[in-house]
């Protein structure tokens, strides 16, 4: 019973420590309030590594393309009625990346009545455990001249057992979270 408590909190402990926030990084010399209008990039969503059948697929790129989409309309940027005359051209990209962690859970040596060191014997157990990390990254191009002028991302730990309604749930989440520095101020 110990065992598993102090499992279940070293996995929440590792996971408190991968929400660094999201991180973003734009052109000081634009002016963002002249763009009113997006369009997709082409592609719109890339994904690295490119062929890896746990990521890029048509159910992914549809749920990252509406939770990226939404975001920007709650911003106040709309859909150019024609994607070559869009103010901004926009591009996602989805990376999975496996991370490594060394996790050390302690046994016994409770304090004893008379210190440390009489409360019985205590032993560490290390363990190295792999987990994956997926980052959204969303690009804005200016359309005029393709330079970029604005990039956002967020990582987050990879839950495997997530069921179509929360993996939804999450990439709105998501891009909520790494757009939520835009426009700059």
């Amino acid at each position: 019973m110990l065992r598993s408590i102090m499992m279940l909190l070293s996995l929440l402990m590792l996971g408190a420590c991968q929400a660094t926030g999201p991180r973003a990084d734009y052109d000081l010399s634009r002016d963002f309030s002249q763009y009113q209008t997006w369009s997709w990039a082409d592609p719109p969503v890339t994904y690295a590594p490119a062929n890896d059948p746990r990521l890029a697929s048509d159910l992914t790129s549809q749920r990252v393309l509406e939770a990226v989409a939404g975001q920007l309309d709650v911003r106040g940027l709309r859909p150019a009625q024609q994607a070559d005359a869009a103010d901004l051209k926009v591009r996602a990209s989805l990376v999975l990346e496996t991370r490594r962690d060394n996790i050390t859970t302690h046994y016994g040596g409770g304090w004893g009545y008379w210190g440390p060191y009489w409360g019985g014997p205590g032993y560490s157990q290390t363990r190295t455990v792999d987990y994956q990390v997926m980052t959204l990254q969303i690009d804005m191009l200016d359309a005029s001249d393709g330079r970029l002028v604005w990039r956002g991302s967020d990582s987050q730990t990879v839950d495997a057992r997530q069921t179509p309604l929360e993996r939804t749930q999450e990439m709105h989440e998501r891009a909520a979270q790494v757009l939520s520095t835009f426009p700059p101020n």
